[in-house]
C-alpha cells in the first residue's frame, strides 16, 4: 500500500512540476530557508518600532567612555554631537532634554536608520513618526493626542535606557520671560540716558 502511494505521489509530482521527488523537496527546503533569511531583514520603518520597544541588541567592540555632562546648550551647539566627529559623544534631545545615545550608534550614528535625528531635538519627528526635515525640531504645536502619547513612549524609553547629560536652551522662552518681567516691573531695565547720567556722576566723584 505504501509503495502504491509513493508511486502515485511521484507520478503526480512529475506530472505537475516536471521534477523528480528529490529535486522537488530540495526546492521546497531551499525556498523555506530563503524566506527565513529574508524575514529577518529590517527595513527602516521596522527598525523604528524595534528601537522604540528597546528590542535591539548591539555589540560594542570598544568600551564606551562614561557620559559627559554638557549642561545647557543651544540647538546649534547640539548639532556638533551628531556622530560625524568620532571624538564626541552621540547626543539627541527629546522635549528639550539631551541624552547620550552613544551606545546605540548603529541606529543613530552615520549610516543608521535614525542618523538624521542625532544632534537635534527630534521631538516632533518622533511624535509624528516622520523622517521629514521640517519635523526635525522640538516644536510640539498642533500635535494630536495620539502623537503626544507616542512621544511620551519615546521619552520614557530614553529616560530608562540613556543618561541625561543636559538641556537645550530655549531662547524663545527666555525672551518671553524677560518681556513678562518688564511688564510686571520685576526687571532692572534703565534707559540709556539714565545710565549715562549715573555713570557721569560716579566719574565726577572719582575725580574729586
Amino acid at each position: 500500500m505504501a509503495t502504491q502511494l509513493w508511486e502515485a505521489l511521484r507520478e503526480s509530482i512529475f506530472a505537475y512540476t516536471g521534477l523528480s521527488p528529490a529535486a522537488f523537496f530540495t526546492a521546497i527546503a531551499a525556498g523555506l530557508a530563503l524566506y527565513h533569511v529574508c524575514s529577518n531583514w529590517l527595513s527602516p520603518s521596522a527598525a523604528y518600532e524595534v528601537e522604540r520597544d528597546g528590542g535591539e541588541e548591539e555589540e560594542q567592540s570598544v568600551p564606551l567612555p562614561p557620559p559627559v555632562e554638557v549642561g545647557e546648550i543651544t540647538g546649534e551647539e547640539l548639532k556638533q554631537y551628531d556622530g560625524t566627529d568620532p571624538n564626541k559623544p552621540l547626543l539627541m534631545a527629546i522635549k528639550g532634554q539631551i541624552y547620550d545615545i552613544s551606545q546605540s550608534r548603529m541606529f543613530y550614528g552615520p549610516g543608521g536608520p535614525y542618523a538624521l535625528f542625532a544632534g537635534k531635538d527630534a521631538s516632533r519627528a518622533l511624535a509624528k513618526m516622520s523622517f521629514d526635515d521640517k519635523d526635525l525640531n522640538g516644536d510640539l504645536t498642533g500635535l494630536g493626542a495620539f502623537e503626544l502619547e507616542a512621544l511620551q513612549d519615546w521619552e520614557y524609553k530614553f529616560m530608562s535606557k540613556y543618561v541625561k547629560v543636559g538641556t537645550v536652551k530655549n531662547d524663545r522662552n527666555r525672551s518671553t520671560e524677560t518681556s513678562e518681567a518688564v511688564e510686571n516691573g520685576n526687571a532692572d531695565v534703565r534707559k540709556p540716558e539714565e545710565e549715562l547720567t549715573k555713570q557721569s556722576i560716579v566719574d565726577d566723584k572719582n575725580k574729586a
